[in-house]
């Protein structure tokens, strides 16, 4: 579609050529901006690396009030905000890395507009104290990074951003942005009805990216390691990040490779923040840098020049392989993308997907739990973790589905503790304030308890002492930390809900709401068989890859595995496996243990397969000598034998 030249639109090139400079738009980048500039909303589907930041980033620096960039990204919003900076452009971000001195200069810079771009993450979203701030903010553009978060059907569905879309209208934002590089035409769908997005408004550019050559080999467990190996030291060099399912397998793979004269970094959700910060800077500074690393690597890492990435391990939907080896030739030169498949490697990825279904017990003790709850209530959603035996993204994706049946509706989440430090004294504090306000004050420093480093203010307790609305409370707190007087944190979130209407067949609701987790379970399975059949290489694969994401090519590719005559591929089942006597007496002699434990067959088989649930890891049991001994058979299978 050709857009016209407006006043706005020459407008946004001169900005695009002297605040950024570019030279000029990529595809998808003008039809986008210019709706924006026209006050609608816009959904933006572009690949990884499309392109996606400079649609909000750009109309930022031309519209009158705030711009809110809602990511779950955190290295994203640090390297955006630092490239930002260098270009004489003032970001700010708000996530759980800063400290309250640095979230009070943000929120200052934002309130006296020097600061016109404002990254947050969606944990923010649950502190009253960030509500009661953004509240009163002009937010002019609303964008949404990872939208395909919004919609059960994504890869990785987060409850919580099904409430973006109604902070949205609260917070009157002027138009709204979804941001993905993954959406099949049933996530696009939900993105667009959540954020009333009309079809037309719907931009997406083509998927496929022709400088990436898209391979997989099929090999047994033994030829694993030598074939990886082999492509390291037998190709060019050049900057190479190697994916596997599990920490364990990147420590073991980047050492090996060490040893057998490969430089390879490890990456992975264990380590800590500043070795990861630490791996990923010297990724982005080096050309033939190598990284074996687990999903967590990658989000947000803005390097151009990635000359291969290898999936070691298979990934769990076509999702995200898209974005993983969307992150490779972002310059535009050729690069390569290769799968190398082990078929037992299906049992790992299967058994994860296992290890996040409730019990049916489980599910009908949530729904229990929760009618006992009085019209209006706040609960912590790791107590209710703990006391279902429900991992904590299944409880929220529960209390999502109430939401979304009409049962419950959420209300502002708080804080019952708030930590208070203080930089000055109760008297400092006091003495730039009179009457009403000064007794007021006072009373609520009187509510302090002294601890170690920090004293503790109970907001409920405070409230009934006081006699006053928790608004003010929280308020008054924001505003002595705004003063620099106080440093303040926050712990003991829960979340708010009252009942819409009360649930009359809990039972019946129980089996329904157990149906649709256990066919949630089925739909990421069949993702697993996605993934293999385009391993198999039987067609196109850059074709088959398009095609999952609702676009179509005319012709073959030319350069995957199929096209230039490997495919396809003959992949094996896993033959079927017996636990053993020896594991049998085992699981007997754990149940006896912890009998509370082990009530169902499902509850032994995840113990066996070494898939914790919370009331596990509380008892300690995932560390148990047996825990995880059948993790190289299917659930399934020990399902059944059990």
């Amino acid at each position: 579609m050709k857009i016209a030249e407006t006043d706005s639109l020459r407008h946004a090139q001169s900005v695009l050529r002297d605040s950024f400079g570019l030279d000029g738009f990529r595809d998808g980048q003008t039809e986008v901006i210019s709706r924006l500039l026209d006050g609608k909303n816009v959904a933006a589907v572009f690949p990884t690396g499309g392109g996606k930041s400079l649609c909000y980033q750009l109309p930022s620096q031309m519209i009158d009030g705030t711009t809110v960039v809602v990511s779950p990204l955190i290295a994203l919003m640090k390297d955006q905000c630092d490239a930002l900076a260098a270009r004489g452009i003032r970001a700010a971000r708000l996530d759980s890395s800063l400290s309250d001195q640095e979230f009070s200069a943000a929120v200052r810079g934002v309130r006296d507009g020097s600061i016109k771009l404002l990254y947050v993450a969606p944990e923010r979203f649950f502190n009253e104290r960030f509500i009661a701030t953004i509240g009163s903010l002009n937010v002019a553009l609303f964008a949404v990074d990872e939208a395909h978060c919004i919609s059960q059907w994504g890869h990785n569905f987060r409850p919580d951003y099904l409430k973006l879309a109604e902070l949205a209208k609260r917070l009157n934002a002027g138009r709204i942005l979804a941001l993905t590089a993954t959406a099949t035409p049933a996530v696009l769908e939900d993105i667009r009805k959540a954020f009333d997005i009309e079809t037309d408004d719907a931009i997406c550019t083509p998927f496929h990216r022709p400088n990436l050559r898209i391979r997989s080999s099929v090999m047994s467990e033994a030829e694993h390691y030598g074939n990886l190996h082999e492509r390291l030291i037998g190709r060019p060099p050049g900057a190479t990040l190697i994916y596997v399912s599990r920490q364990k397998t990147a420590e073991e793979v980047a050492a090996k490779l060490c040893t057998d004269g490969v430089e390879a970094m490890v990456y992975h959700a264990g380590m800590s923040s500043e070795d990861r910060a630490d791996i990923q800077q010297q990724f982005i500074e080096s050309d033939q840098g190598v990284v074996v690393a687990t999903i967590a690597f990658g989000m947000g890492i803005d390097k151009s020049n990635i000359r291969y990435v290898y999936h070691y391990n298979p990934p769990q939907s076509l999702e995200a392989y898209a974005q993983e080896i969307g992150r490779a030739g972002r310059d535009g030169e050729d690069s390569i993308c290769e799968l190398l498949l082990v078929p037992e490697d299906r049992i790992v990825l299967e058994n994860f997907t296992y290890g996040d279904t409730p019990s049916r017990h489980g599910v009908g003790r949530l729904i229990d739990f929760l009618i006992g709850q009085p019209d209006e209530f706040h609960i912590s959603h790791y107590k209710l973790s703990f006391e279902t035996d429900i991992r904590i993204l299944v409880v929220r994706t529960l209390l999502t589905y109430l939401e979304l049946d009409g049962y419950l509706e959420s209300t502002s989440p708080r804080y019952d503790t708030y930590k208070i430090r203080p930089h000055v004294t109760s008297a400092a504090i006091l003495k730039n304030f009179n009457g009403e306000r000064r007794e007021f004050l006072s009373g609520l420093l009187g509510q302090l308890t002294k601890g170690r480093t920090y004293f503790s203010l109970n907001m409920a307790a405070a409230c009934k002492a006081l006699g006053q609305p928790r608004a003010r409370l929280v308020k008054a707190v924001d505003f002595m930390a705004a003063q620099n007087w106080v440093e303040v944190k926050v712990q003991d979130l829960v979340h708010g809900y009252r009942w819409i209407k009360r649930i009359d067949q809990p039972k019946v609701l129980a089996d329904e709401y157990f149906e649709r987790v256990m066919s949630r379970e089925k739909s990421q399975v069949s993702r697993i068989d996605e993934v293999f059949e385009i391993a198999r290489a039987g067609e196109c694969q850059a074709k088959l890859l398009a095609k999952h994401f609702g676009q179509t090519m005319a012709d073959d590719c030319g350069q995957c595995s199929h096209c230039i005559g490997d495919g396809p591929m003959p992949i094996h089942k896993p033959k079927p496996r017996q636990i053993g006597d020896s594991v049998r007496r085992a699981i007997d002699q754990v149940v006896k243990e912890y009998p509370d434990q082990f009530t169902t067959a499902r509850q032994r088989a995840r113990f066996l397969c070494g898939l914790s649930s919370p009331k596990m890891v509380r008892s300690r049991l995932s560390r148990h000598a047996s825990f995880g001994v059948c993790e190289q058979i299917p659930f399934e299978d020990v399902l059944k034998q059990v």
